[in-house]
């Protein structure tokens, strides 16, 4: 399997962070481009601009960190849910040949093993997935 486009959930979170910086480290070795995928819900907040854009920034400053070559990144906002947009980004335009989520978002429940993204994301991707967990036992 050739892996030229991964397509990360980003939402700013500690989970999400854990996996855009696995997916960069993954990129890097591959030589694959990495497209940072947020989603904002179809009844939007008013400081939804200013939150995006600010995502954005902090998405920027860590491939920078890692070392990805700015034309191989970038920021991509969908419409709907979270799961949707991730699945869509499967398909053209995007066409990602792997997915890459943390484990749990903001919506973080220490008592369940996977957020409901992610857990979705394992019973319907068609594209292979990499869930990253947010901790790792000792």
């Amino acid at each position: 399997m050739t892996v030229r486009t991964i397509a990360v959930g980003y939402d700013g979170s500690i989970g999400a962070q854990l996996a855009a910086r696995f997916a960069f480290d993954l990129a890097n070795q591959l030589g694959a481009n990495i497209v940072l995928v947020h989603a904002i819900g179809l009844l939007g907040r008013t400081d939804e601009i200013e939150i995006v854009r600010d995502l954005e920034e902090t998405a920027v400053v860590m491939a920078g960190e890692a070392g990805i070559d700015p034309g191989h990144a970038r920021w991509h906002v969908s419409q709907g849910d979270p799961c949707s947009a991730l699945l869509r980004a499967g398909n053209p335009p995007l066409s990602a040949d792997l997915l890459v989520v943390g484990s749990r978002g903001h919506r973080n429940d220490a008592g369940l093993p996977l957020g409901s993204t992610s857990h979705e994301l394992a019973e319907r991707a068609t594209v292979p997935l990499v869930i990253v967990p947010s901790t790792r036992a000792d």
